[in-house]
């Protein structure tokens, strides 16, 4: 049996976009936009042979199948056009038919790309999940990749986080800065004050407190190539004198008494089971009426059956784990901080991302010469899924600002959010 007559029998209409596949077989209509090309027996092995969005995703990283007519820089269009297209379940006797007509071969799935990594279940020579062993070496696996490579896709504000749009045409720097400015605020950060910057990245939050602010600031950072980069943009900034970045476990952080802590986008690999350490971790760093700005991508329910993908877990974020903001607000509370504001800026990140998309479309040979061909994919590939997913409503961003309140019930805050849009 050809592979277009498989999977016209697991699909059963037309798919949105044609189906080219190696043995000469074609599925779908020949002036569709785009088309999906399997191009080797190996990359059929790898679909037959993983569920979900995983043998799929080892096949395109790999090189077996290609999209014509979409750049594997910003695959977006190609998703989009998929839409909510799912092939159909086939029957026990179907299913039979179809394995026997593939033959045994195409049932025993090649080794994986060299780019992925172990199950969870199988990660154990690293540590217990959210252990520190552990969680180091899942940040180096996905924030070591290469410095240059992310200026080429963030562009120069080195940041790896939701920007926030003060209009929709606004550039990604300006938005970048916009987002910045906008955690200063809810902060209330004001010259003098001590801030403590957990998961500080490339340091963009620090030095724009410091720059801006007059804010002395500590940023801490498990990933090795961020801080040293954060570091040499805090010297050439000559704000050697109110800003100190550290390589360290957020765990690490030194100094108590802070006015105010930001940690943007570090909640995803602490663990759900952690938060509540977390919290109380973090409350304990600052004094009666600080501030905490957490800002972290979400979903839009609590539920802790919903599991991160495999292709998001193998290839991008080892570990990670996402919930809903009502657990990360609850987390808060029970460790003693008062939440004062939330805030959801999924939309937003739909935008960062079709930025980040565009950069790698457009610096694409550099970049594959930096990182190379596979792990290019899996950037295209994964931002591009993600954009639509913020776009559905299928994940969140949110911002979630709390206080350490005083014994005495004073939260030093404002009556009403002084910190605009």
């Amino acid at each position: 049996m050809k592979i277009a007559a498989i999977v016209r029998s697991l699909v059963g209409d037309d798919p949105p976009m044609r189906l080219e596949a190696y043995d000469g077989s074609a599925l779908g209509p020949t002036d569709a936009e785009f088309t999906l090309r399997l191009k080797s027996e190996r990359g059929l092995r790898y679909v037959a042979t993983a569920p979900g969005d995983l043998g799929l995703a080892r096949a395109y990283v790999s090189g077996d199948l290609d999209v014509d007519g979409a750049h594997p820089g910003d695959p977006y269009e190609a998703f989009k056009a998929l839409g909510d297209w799912r092939p159909q379940r086939p029957s026990v006797k179907e299913l039979a038919k179809i394995l026997q007509a593939m033959g045994w071969r195409n049932l025993v799935p090649p080794p994986p790309p060299p780019l992925e990594r172990l199950p969870r279940w199988r990660r154990t020579a690293e540590g217990l999940r959210h252990s520190r062993r552990r969680d180091a070496e899942s940040i180096h696996h996905h924030y070591d990749v290469s410095n240059e490579f992310y200026r080429l896709v963030l562009g120069p504000s080195m940041a790896y986080t939701c920007a926030v749009f003060p209009k929709p045409d606004a550039s990604l720097e300006e938005a970048q800065e916009e987002k910045f400015d906008l955690v200063a605020r809810k902060l209330g950060l004001t010259r003098g004050m001590r801030m403590l910057d957990v998961g500080c990245g490339w340091g963009g939050m620090s030095l724009h407190a410091a720059k801006h602010y007059g804010v002395h600031a500590t940023g801490v950072t498990l990933s090795k190539e961020q801080a040293g980069w954060a570091q040499e943009a805090v010297r050439r900034e000559g704000l050697s004198d109110r800003i100190t970045i550290l390589h360290s476990d957020y765990r690490d952080s030194p100094g108590s008494d802070y006015d105010a802590i930001s940690s943007i986008g570090l909640l995803e690999h602490v663990g759900v089971a952690n938060y509540p350490s977390y919290f109380q971790f973090l409350r304990d760093k600052l004094h009666d009426g600080g501030r905490l700005l957490n800002h972290c991508i979400t979903r839009p329910s609590n539920d802790l059956k919903v599991k991160t993908g495999a292709f998001i877990d193998r290839y991008v974020f080892p570990d990670g784990e996402l919930t809903g903001s009502g657990r990360i607000i609850a987390s808060a509370q029970d460790a003693g901080l008062e939440v004062r504001h939330s805030e959801n800026l999924r939309e937003h990140y739909a935008l960062t991302l079709a930025q980040w998309c565009a950069n790698l479309r457009d610096n694409w040979d550099t970049c594959v010469a930096e990182v190379g061909e596979g792990t290019a994919r899996v950037w295209g590939l994964y931002m591009a899924g993600s954009r639509l997913g913020f776009e559905r409503d299928e994940i969140q961003l949110h911002q979630v600002l709390a206080v350490r309140v005083a014994p005495n019930g004073d939260a030093a805050f404002p009556l009403r959010p002084t910190w605009g849009s």
